[in-house]
């Protein structure tokens, strides 16, 4: 069953419908908006650096993070982790349940965990039970490179239905213990097969998706793997929530994260930034222009369009959608409104008026 989502002024896409559950204070599923999360790339014994970069991430607008939990002195550290962020905290648990349980009571806002890497059904039904209790959901995280050993041997390798069959095996052992606060995510690194095996999860069960292409790579190679993968399977309704994973500095998962809903048109927030390649006509440094604008617009967030041009022959007109922008001719630069020219000034004051109009526009 799909639903139709508004976009104002944009067209209309057609979601999967899934089932809702609660990250914390975020609604994942269910119509919910696509949620953007990020995972801290400290180590989490370090509350102090921890926190620092969740902060960070907050700031870019991450609304789910989710924790390393490795160790006895990791799951110490989420009390104070916990309390502090500004955002629902995740925990991240392999093969040890009692780190689970620990993650429970120091109040995190959901759990990821592979069934599958815990064994043993009396400390899966125990985490259940304890999750219950508080209210926290659970990811059921399945990896390519942890599938169950008798799974691989009957597929051979972590083929799509290979990773399906591993996370409908999880999902019918939280159903046996009538937990139903789950949501599924099964990633590989091969684009391909991670878009066949969501597309094929999606269609056997109706528990929202946490979509990602996992070890993407560098900032470079992995934004374009996840943006071939994650666009996809957006594009088909499939994924309620979403990380791109980066070799990179988190705030830039959190950024090409958001970038790739605007695209999508799912989620307007912040500006969207069009610029020319430039060409012989061009009598400005579009580059450096471009790079600062960004930069000046990191932390607004208001859903406007905005261009940079090379000159001032084609820019307005091929920027004319855009709410604000600027060309250059060779000595003068020019600001335009949808595609109308409506100041000119010397190039030297150019950017200066351009955030006094961006200015403007944010306080409307």
């Amino acid at each position: 069953m799909f639903f139709v989502v508004s976009r104002g002024s944009l067209n209309v896409k057609r979601r999967k419908r899934t089932l809702q559950i609660a990250v914390g204070p975020v609604r994942i599923g269910g119509g919910a908006p696509v949620s953007v999360q990020s995972m801290t790339k400290t180590d989490t014994r370090n509350v102090k650096k921890t926190l620092a970069q969740i902060h960070r991430l907050e700031d870019a607008g991450c609304e789910i993070v989710r924790v390393a939990v490795p160790d006895e002195q990791a799951a110490r550290a989420l009390p104070e982790i916990v309390r502090n962020a500004g955002i629902p905290v995740i925990a991240d648990v392999h093969f040890h349940h009692t780190l689970a349980l620990q993650a429970i009571e120091a109040g995190v806002g959901g759990l990821r965990i592979n069934p599958g890497n815990i064994g043993n059904p009396k400390k899966i039904a125990a985490i259940v039970t304890n999750a219950r209790e508080k209210g926290i959901s659970i990811r059921i995280g399945v990896n390519s490179g942890s599938l169950e050993k008798d799974i691989l041997r009957k597929y051979g390798s972590p083929t799509p239905e290979a990773l399906v069959e591993s996370a409908l095996r999880s999902i019918e052992q939280f159903e046996r213990l009538s937990f139903t606060d789950i949501k599924v995510s099964i990633k590989s690194p091969d684009v391909r097969s991670t878009v066949s095996a969501y597309r094929l999860l999606s269609r056997k069960t109706c528990y929202p998706l946490h979509i990602g292409v996992t070890e993407a790579g560098t900032a470079f190679s992995g934004t374009i793997k996840s943006a071939v993968g994650l666009g996809i399977l957006l594009e088909e309704g499939i994924g309620d929530t979403l990380r791109v994973s980066l070799t990179a500095d988190p705030v830039e998962e959190v950024r090409v994260g958001f970038e790739l809903l605007k695209v999508l048109g799912l989620r307007l927030r912040g500006p969207e930034i069009i610029s020319c390649p430039t060409c012989g006509r061009c009598h400005i440094d579009v580059l450096s222009i471009a790079k600062a604008v960004e930069r000046k617009l990191a932390t607004v967030k208001l859903p406007i369009k905005v261009a940079v041009m090379g000159c001032e022959v084609n820019g307005p007109g091929e920027a004319r959608e855009a709410d604000i922008g600027i060309a250059g001719s060779k000595n003068m630069g020019v600001l335009f409104k949808k595609g109308a020219i409506v100041k000119r000034c010397p190039k030297r004051d150019l950017l200066r008026e351009f955030y006094r109009e961006i200015s403007a526009l944010s306080e409307k």
